[in-house]
């Protein structure tokens, strides 16, 4: 489901990403989400949700890296 602040995302996001990567990946999700709807518009046997989620973590990677110690900053 769409999230409305970044406090309601998932631990996995949370708890790693610096708070712009999870501004990032939060509008990212929810207009995947949207966009992603429909099921003929994603891979077949993938949910709503996981779709959503590959997209955004896709675009979080393009900007952010994890460095030497498994902080993630940008590139």
């Amino acid at each position: 489901m769409p999230y409305r602040n970044i406090s309601e995302l998932p631990d996995s996001v949370k708890n790693h990403l610096p708070k712009r990567a999870q501004e990032i990946y939060m509008k990212v999700f929810n207009n995947a989400y949207e966009e992603y709807a429909d099921p003929s518009k994603r891979r077949p046997g993938t949910s709503h949700e996981e779709s959503a989620c590959r997209v955004a973590w896709s675009v979080v990677k393009k900007q952010y890296e994890k460095n030497d110690k498994g902080h993630w900053v940008k590139k």
